[in-house]
């Protein structure tokens, strides 16, 4: 069974950075062989797509809304995905997620305020 845990977040003010973690179990091969996706979910919306990064590690692909601040990138040494949040705005709010298909962790909350 695939399980996602992401941790990192909290209250960051506007123009901060944050780092999330996303440590993934149970895949049935090398975790570096699985596409990965961060998704996210402001209060009160749906749920929006962050960014995607391939199997690789290489390919890596962003909303409009978020390119040129975050960063995608994976150590499949550890399984572990991350999603580095610079220039955080307060519309950046949200429940962060990291995605495998239809499975999501439990997400971690990241909240832009001063």
């Amino acid at each position: 069974e695939v399980q996602l845990v992401e941790s990192g977040g909290g209250l960051v003010q506007p123009g901060g950075s944050v780092r999330l973690s996303c440590v993934a179990s149970g895949f049935t091969y090398n975790f570096n062989f699985y596409t990965m996706d961060w998704v996210r979910q402001a209060p009160g919306e749906g749920r929006e797509w962050v960014a995607t990064i391939n199997s690789g590690g290489i390919g890596t692909r962003y909303a409009d809304s978020v390119k040129g601040r975050f960063t995608i990138s994976r150590d499949n040494a550890k399984n572990t995905l991350y999603l580095q949040m610079n220039s955080l705005k307060p519309e950046d709010t949200a429940v962060y997620y990291c995605q495998y298909g239809s499975i999501r962790g439990q997400g971690t909350q990241v909240t832009v305020s001063s």
